[in-house]
């Protein structure tokens, strides 16, 4: 069978909403042995399509070091880890922001993608996958955006990293960009421009869906993927490709149109 995923441990960190649940539901369909880490009780969620639950602050080394030993001790090893959980917000400029707002997105976003590895790693052999997720904003600047772009470049360079020193053992580190998604995370306050931009700057002129981005997240993890390492992989409805028509007629168009 193309793709399949049977018996494959796999940790999924913000498993319970958005593009986690999302790859989570998919991977247990696709034969994989789930479990979901999360800070939110996702316990009824994860028991639903035959996930176990953990509860998990990736912010907090020891936290994601439990997490693993569970992991192992249940199941023996660890195929694939995923480290989706993250956090993002509207903020001030970089002239105005804080320490506790930088804070508040490299502690997850960074530190969270790091003690994953660390503690993931010890328990894996040749064939395993890590996916990281960075965004469309870990490669390109976003006004406002600033602690949150930063944490997600850092993503990417940690991916290129870790694919280089864990290729040898046979373990394939990537990451994908996702461009907006339709996730709990952009149903915040302020995220409005956001969602009303990319219909007309992405030439698919529509906001993605978290299960688009978990076929992306089967494709990577399944041994059919062999040889793809160290990609930082935009799936974005073309954002990133140039001017969509919609946007390229707009400025044709003139000021006020």
């Amino acid at each position: 069978m193309f793709f399949s995923l049977r018996d494959k441990v796999t940790v999924i960190t913000g498993g319970g909403s958005g593009i986690g649940l999302a790859t989570a539901r998919r991977f247990a369909t696709a034969g994989a042995k789930v479990v979901i880490a999360n800070r939110s009780d996702s316990s009824s969620i994860a028991s639903s399509f035959g996930a176990t639950y953990v509860r998990t602050d990736v912010a907090r080394e020891e936290d994601v070091a439990q997490l693993m030993t569970w992991t192992v001790d249940r199941h023996e090893h660890i195929d694939v880890l995923i480290n989706n959980a993250a956090f993002g917000q509207v903020g001030p400029t970089v002239s105005e922001w804080t320490t506790q707002e930088i804070n508040a997105h490299l502690q997850p976003n960074v530190l969270g993608v790091a003690y994953g590895m660390k503690y993931a790693v010890p328990h894996m052999v040749s064939g395993g996958s890590i996916i990281n997720v960075s965004s469309i904003g870990g490669l390109i600047g976003v006004p406002t955006y600033g602690a949150y772009v930063a944490s997600k470049f850092a993503v990417i360079g940690l991916t290129k990293t870790a694919a280089i020193e864990l290729g040898p053992q046979g373990i394939r580190v990537n990451c994908i960009c996702p461009g907006t998604i339709d996730t709990p995370m952009n149903q915040r306050g302020g995220a409005d421009a956001e969602l009303e931009a990319v219909k007309i700057a992405a030439p698919l002129g529509r906001i993605g869906k978290p299960e688009e981005v978990a076929a992306l997240m089967h494709f990577l993890a399944a041994d059919d993927c062999r040889y793809v390492t160290g990609e930082a992989i935009t799936i974005d409805g073309g954002w990133l490709a140039g001017p969509s028509i919609a946007l390229f007629e707009r400025m044709l168009s003139g000021p006020g149109q």
